[in-house]
């Protein structure tokens, strides 16, 4: 399948395969959240749009669009090609700059990138049919509180992830305990009793324990107490495709 993208400019945003890296990520002692499998494969299941220019903007918490003041660290002449202050009221719109086309039944998530923090702003989601919209989309954030925030040149400011949304709809949500899937009960059950004798080896100093830091079963797809793999669609890295002319 296709994702086809076309450039709504002459310097179109960079466009690039989700990264996994992330600077709080990367703050902790022997970078424990990369050890978070969802965390890595979240990061990386999408493209990021970079910004193509560094910027601050800062809210004076008032409702109209000259409470917003958005300023380029150079000069930009296309700035409102870029970012502007168009839903007013702590609401600041980023242009991708591309328009998009997926297969039919398939249209993109677009957000900020995931776990990627900005302390006073929060990105808006939006999911957009782009398997028939003749025109692009914006990205939108909003201030959580009065103050200025940046973005980098090269900062991500969207993300897109694909998603075939209409069989959403088709799932039906069923509460069952879990004693009526005598399997899964199986294998929830041996592995709490691994974690619990891990971490209680752990604690107390066990040097084995200490030595292997922390239990991958599902890193590596694996099952407790010879219970069996995980299925074969089970991954650990994810490599999307960088973006080329067609």
């Amino acid at each position: 399948m296709e994702l086809e993208c076309y450039p709504m400019s002459d310097q179109p945003c960079d466009l690039v395969p989700g990264r996994q890296p992330r600077d709080w990520m990367d703050a902790f002692p022997s970078r424990h959240p990369y050890r978070c499998l969802p965390l890595t494969m979240a990061n990386t299941t999408g493209w990021e749009i970079l910004c193509p220019i560094s910027f601050t903007a800062e809210w004076n918490g008032g409702p109209s669009q000259n409470d917003i003041v958005i300023t380029p660290d150079r000069h930009a002449p296309n700035l409102h090609h870029i970012v502007t202050s168009h839903f007013s009221r702590g609401v600041i719109t980023l242009h991708p700059q591309y328009l998009f086309r997926t297969p039919p039944g398939w249209g993109l998530l677009a957000t900020g990138a995931p776990n990627h923090i900005k302390d006073g702003i929060a990105p808006l989601t939006g999911l957009i049919e782009t398997d028939w919209l003749p025109f692009p989309f914006t990205m939108n954030w909003i201030f959580t509180r009065p103050g200025r925030i940046k973005f980098e040149r090269g900062e991500p400011f969207c993300f897109i992830t694909p998603i075939e949304h209409r069989k959403a709809e088709a799932f039906d949500p069923v509460i069952r305990s879990l004693e009526s899937n005598p399997v899964m009960k199986g294998q929830f059950e041996a592995w709490n009793r691994q974690r619990t004798d891990f971490n209680r080896r752990l604690a107390s100093g066990d040097p084995d324990a200490a030595k292997e830091a922390w239990q991958r079963f599902y890193f590596k797809g694996e099952l407790p107490e010879e219970l069996g793999a995980a299925p074969q669609t089970h991954t650990n890295k994810r490599r999307l495709k960088t973006p080329r002319l067609g």
